[in-house]
C-alpha cells in the first residue's frame, strides 16, 4: 500500500491523541484541543519553543504510546514489514506532505554558481589529499590517474542519474526520497541506515585527515597529535581529540546558515583552486618519467582495488544535489551546478594524481600527507606549507558542506519516521534543521576518535557506491515503469532484463575476483548485459522527464550499474564484513522501530476514522 498524499485538514488534529494527522506539522501554530464534550469550541493552540524534549517528539505514533499498544504492534511486525515493503511512496509526498514536519521552511537562497562552488568545495579536499597517497603506494603505484580516472566517469554517470532525480523532486532527502519512490520504503530504510553511515564514516575519516596534515605542518610524524592506548584493537587504538575539535566546530558553523555557509565556501573554495593550479604546475615542473615506471606495479587488479577506494575522493556531490529544496531555480541550477563542478574535478583529479606520482617514486610516497611530504623530498621545504594549508582549507570546506547534507538527509529520514521526527525540525531563525545536525555531529565525533583513516575508507567507498548503484536502478524503474500505464506483462518483461543487467554485473565482478584469465566468461557476461540493456529499449519507456533528463538511457545508468558493482567487488573482504555487520545492527532496529513508526504514518487515515470512531461512539454513550 502506498503512502496517502493528499492534504489533511488541520481541524482535525488533537494534541492529545497523536495517532490523529500523523502528516501534518508536529507543532501546529493553529491547531486546536478537540474534545468530545465540546467539539465545537476551539481555541488557538500557543506556539511551542524549538528547544524542546519529549516522548511525543521523539514517538508520536499510535505504536508507540504505551506497552499494550507497543506488543499489538509488534505481533503484527510481519504483516507490516510485508506492507512496508510493498509501499511507494510519491513526488507528491515528498514535496509537500513531509515537509510539514519541519514545522518551518528551509531557506531558498541558492543558485547554479553557489551550486558548482559548494560542489567543488564539497569533493576537492574529502579524498585527494587523504586517499591518493595511500591507494598510490600500497595499491596502484602510478596508474593511480586510472583509478581516479575510472571513478570520475562512474561518478560522472551517478550525478547524471541525480541530476535528473532533483530537478523533478527538488526535496532536502536526495537519494532516500528518491529511492523511497521508485524502490519502495523498506529499500529506501536500507539506503537512509548506509546514507548515514556514509556520513558518519566521511565526516570522521575528514577530521582524521584533517589531523594529520595538521600534524605535518611541523613534524614528520602524521600522528604526533594522538594519544596511543595499546589495550585497544589495531586500527581503534590511536585516539584523535584534534579532530574532535574541528568536527566540532564545523558542524556548528554549518548550523548558522545555509546562504552563509555558501558564501564562505565560495571564497575559501576560489582561493583553494588558485594553490591547486600551483601544485599542479611545480608538479610537472619537477616531474621524472622515471617514477612512471613500473606503471601497474600491482597488476590491473590494482587499478580497480583503488578505484574502489579513491572513489570517496568524488563523494560530496550527493550533498550538493541533498541543497536541491534551497535551490531558487532548481530546473536549471542542478544541472548547471552538479555536472558542471564534477566534470572539472574529474580533470583536476587526474592532474593531480599524476604529477604527485611524476614528482617521487610511488614507494616514497607518504601515507598520510601525501603532497606536503612530496614537495619536502623535492627540495621545497616551504611549499609544503601551501599545500598543507589547501589540503586544509578542502577538507574543512567539505566538512562544513558535508554537514549541511549529512544533517538534510537526516532531516527527511525523520520527516518519513524512520527516525525519531524530532529530528526533523527546523530553527524557524537559521532554516536549518539545528537537531539532525548535532545528531550526526555526536557520532561522528565519537567515531573520529577512535578509528583510524584505512578503516573509515573501506567502509565509506561500500556504502557510496551501494546507494550509486540503487540511484541507476532507481532511474530505470522511474523511466520504464508508471503503475497507471505499464501492464502486468511490460512490468514482466522490465524486471527480466533490469535483473539480467544486474546479475551479470555480478557475474562480470565475482569473475574478476575471481582472478578468471579466460575470456569465455567475460563475453558471456557481456553478451548478457548488453541483451538486459537492449530489452529495456524493447520495452520502451513509459516516462518522459519534464525538464531535464538522463542521455542515452538504458545504456548509461545501466553502465553505471555495472560500475558500481564492480568496483564494488573490488573493495577487500573486511569491507564487505563490516558493511554486512552494520546492516545488520540497521534491520534489527527497522524490526522493532522503523517498521512500526513508518506503517502508522503511512496508514494514518484509517487510524484517523478509528479514532474518529471511537469518539463518536463515546459521545453517543454520553447522550
Amino acid at each position: 500500500m502506498g503512502i496517502p498524499n493528499k492534504p489533511l485538514p488541520g481541524s482535525q488534529s488533537d494534541q492529545d491523541n497523536p495517532s490523529i494527522n500523523l502528516l501534518a506539522p508536529l507543532n501546529t501554530h493553529h491547531s486546536s484541543a478537540i474534545t468530545t464534550a465540546d467539539t465545537m469550541d476551539q481555541q488557538p493552540h500557543p506556539p511551542r519553543s524549538y528547544w524542546r524534549f519529549s516522548k511525543q517528539d521523539f514517538y508520536p505514533e499510535p505504536s508507540f504510546q504505551n506497552l499494550s499498544a507497543y506488543k499489538a504492534a509488534f505481533s503484527q511486525t510481519l504483516h507490516r514489514l510485508r506492507d512496508r515493503c510493498l509501499g511507494r511512496s510519491t513526488d507528491e509526498t515528498e514535496l509537500i506532505e513531509l515537509k510539514k514536519q519541519s514545522e518551518n521552511e528551509m531557506q531558498k537562497c541558492l543558485t547554479w554558481v553557489d551550486l558548482i562552488w559548494l560542489g567543488f568545495g564539497s569533493v576537492v579536499g574529502s579524498g585527494i589529499f587523504t586517499i591518493t597517497g595511500l591507494e598510490a603506494r600500497d595499491d596502484a603505484g602510478p596508474s593511480i590517474v586510472l583509478s581516479y580516472a575510472l571513478s570520475g566517469l562512474s561518478a560522472l554517470f551517478s550525478v547524471f542519474c541525480y541530476t535528473e532525480f532533483a530537478v523533478e523532486i527538488p526535496i532536502a532527502g536526495g537519494s532516500f526520497s528518491f529511492l523511497r519512490v521508485e524502490l519502495g520504503d523498506f529499500i529506501a530504510f536500507i539506503a537512509a541506515g548506509n546514507i548515514l553511515l556514509e556520513a558518519v564514516a566521511g565526516a570522521a575519516g575528514l577530521a582524521r585527515s584533517f589531523s594529520s596534515y595538521f600534524a605535518s605542518m611541523f613534524s614528520s610524524n602524521p600522528d604526533i597529535l594522538r594519544i596511543r592506548i595499546d589495550s585497544f584493537a589495531e586500527g581503534f587504538n590511536l585516539l584523535d581529540p584534534i579532530a574532535v575539535i574541528i568536527l566540532f566546530i564545523a558542524n556548528m558553523v554549518a548550523m548558522r546558515g545555509t546562504k552563509l555557509t555558501s558564501s564562505s565556501n565560495m571564497i575559501l573554495s576560489m582561493i583553494s583552486s588558485l594553490i591547486i593550479v600551483f601544485i599542479i604546475i611545480v608538479g610537472f615542473t619537477h616531474a621524472k618519467s622515471s617514477n612512471l615506471t613500473p606503471f601497474f606495479p600491482y597488476g590491473p587488479e590494482g587499478v580497480f582495488r583503488a578505484a574502489a577506494v579513491v572513489y570517496w575522493s568524488y563523494t560530496g556531490f550527493d550533498m550538493v544535489a541533498n541543497m536541491a529544496e534551497e535551490t531558487r531555480k532548481p530546473a536549471t541550477d542542478i544541472p548547471l551546478g552538479l555536472v558542471g563542478s564534477m566534470s572539472m574535478i574529474s580533470v583536476v583529479y587526474c592532474l593531480m594524481a599524476l604529477a604527485l606520482t611524476m614528482m617521487v617514486n610511488y614507494t616514497e610516497i607518504d601515507r598520510d600527507a601525501a603532497y606536503s611530504v612530496a614537495f619536502e623530498k623535492i627540495g621545497m621545504k616551504w611549499a609544503k606549507y601551501v599545500v598543507s594549508i589547501c589540503a586544509l582549507k578542502g577538507m574543512l570546506t567539505s566538512m562544513l558542506i558535508g554537514s549541511m547534507g549529512q544533517a538534510r538527509y537526516t532531516t527527511q529520514i525523520a520527516r518519513a519516521h524512520m527516525i525519531p521526527p524530532w529530528f526533523a525540525l527546523v530553527h524557524p531563525k537559521t532554516g536549518t534543521p539545528v537537531y539532525a545536525t548535532l545528531l550526526v555531529t555526536t557520532i561522528s565525533c565519537i567515531v573520529a576518535l577512535f578509528s583510524s583513516l584505512d578503516v573509515l575508507s573501506s567502509v565509506l567507498s561500500f556504502s557510496t557506491l551501494f546507494i550509486f548503484m540503487l540511484m541507476a536502478v532507481a532511474l530505470l524503474v522511474r523511466r520504464y515503469y508508471v503503475k497507471e500505464t505499464c501492464s502486468s506483462r511490460d512490468l514482466m518483461k522490465f524486471m527480466v532484463c533490469l535483473f539480467v543487467v544486474i546479475g551479470s554485473s555480478i557475474g562480470i565482478t565475482v569473475l574478476w575476483a575471481a582472478n578468471r584469465k579466460g575470456w569465455v566468461g567475460y563475453a558471456v557476461g557481456g553478451g548478457l548485459w548488453v541483451a538486459g540493456t537492449g530489452g529495456m529499449m524493447v520495452v520502451g519507456e513509459r516516462r518522459v522527464p519534464k525538464v531535464w533528463g538522463v542521455p542515452l538511457v538504458p545504456w548509461l545508468p545501466s553502465m553505471s550499474i555495472l560500475m558500481n558493482v564492480f568496483l564494488i567487488g573490488s573493495l577487500g573482504g573486511i569491507a564487505f564484513k563490516r558493511f554486512f555487520i552494520c546492516s545488520g545492527v540497521m534491520l534489527v532496529y527497522y524490526f522493532f522501530v522503523g517498521v512500526h513508526a513508518t506503517y502508522d504514518l503511512a496508514h494514518q487515515d484509517s487510524q484517523e476514522s478509528m479514532v474518529e470512531k471511537g469518539k463518536e461512539d463515546a459521545t453517543k454513550e454520553g447522550l
